[in-house]
């Protein structure tokens, strides 16, 4: 059994992260956030220590790993805001520590530079949760697509409904999500990278507040994308089911089916990390520098260019 501290237990994500903690048959000896709505927490771990502040968080895991090897942290989940996973993943290593971090490992592909020195320097893994490499449809389309000679024509379509909490939020500010790219589109990027290699150009045909469209070229793949956080966009069928999100995946016009079996994921992403499989930062740089690209790309005009979402828009 391994113990665990989680960073961000008020998180929309932690609750599979302390579930995935529970399922892999570990425990969790403390955790933290700035808020204390964590009543969560005590469906999993009710004895686990609590702490508001980092600092405090931090000492007492300096405490545990000097003075009590038995409940020594020997990883620490990440589920805080995007723009402060480096700092923690630096936490994690500096307290002994292996980091297991929700996507995205950082937001800025400089900050996954210093990382790979802190790995080397103080002997400890940072892993990242890539989920859509563990879904068996995803998996089939890889190896089916990896050999590739010929270029795929590929749709990629992400809505998913979030209301005005999300401006006023840190996912609404730039500087602390990344943007539309990199927060809701960041696992969509890597797994077009992983089926169908890397990327030779890239385009952003549009973008506001609450949308974004382009394309890629990549070796086996022209793909276009569009990514939504407007509940409008939604289709009618999602409506009348009372879905709140809408994933599409076509290659070469046919639907790839990849909207179920998300329930387990972030287990299988812990067994694969205990067992040493688990995705490292080797795995995150791609998607990273890719969505970075697109964050600093300017806006090309020509309605021609659209995501078909985007048209009917």
């Amino acid at each position: 059994m391994k113990n665990f501290a989680l960073i961000g237990s008020a998180g929309y994500i932690a609750p599979r992260h302390l579930k995935a903690i529970k399922d892999t048959g570990n425990h969790l000896v403390a955790s933290v956030d700035p808020s204390d709505s964590v009543g969560v927490v005590d469906k999993f771990y009710p004895e686990a220590k609590f702490f508001t502040e980092i600092e405090r968080f931090d000492r007492f895991l300096e405490k545990l790993r000097y003075s009590d090897n038995d409940q020594k942290a020997d990883y620490i989940s990440i589920c805080s805001p995007n723009y402060l996973h480096d700092a923690h993943v630096r936490l994690a290593l500096r307290v002994r520590a292996h980091a297991i971090c929700e996507k995205p490992l950082t937001i800025s592909p400089w900050n996954l530079e210093a990382l790979e020195a802190l790995e080397q320097e103080y002997g400890k893994r940072v892993y990242t949760i890539l989920q859509l490499r563990l879904l068996e449809s995803l998996k089939k389309i890889h190896l089916e697509n990896f050999h590739r000679k010929d270029v795929a024509e590929v749709d990629l379509s992400y809505i998913t409904r979030r209301g005005p909490w999300y401006h006023t939020s840190w996912k609404g500010q730039e500087t602390k999500s990344g943007g539309i790219a990199m927060n809701i589109g960041i696992h969509f990027f890597d797994i077009l990278l992983w089926i169908f290699g890397p990327c030779t150009e890239s385009q952003v045909h549009y973008r506001d507040s609450e949308r974004m469209a382009g394309m890629l070229r990549l070796e086996r793949a022209n793909v276009r994308w569009f990514l939504s956080i407007a509940g409008k966009d939604l289709p009618e069928t999602c409506v009348n089911q009372g879905k709140s999100a809408f994933r599409s995946l076509k290659v070469d016009g046919e639907e790839i089916e990849f909207s179920t079996g998300f329930e387990d994921l972030h287990t299988l992403s812990y067994r694969e990390i205990l067992e040493g499989r688990g995705f490292g930062l080797s795995e995150a740089k791609p998607a990273i520098d890719l969505v970075h690209r697109i964050n600093r790309s300017e806006t090309t005009s020509g309605k021609q260019n659209l995501h078909p979402n985007l048209v009917q828009v």
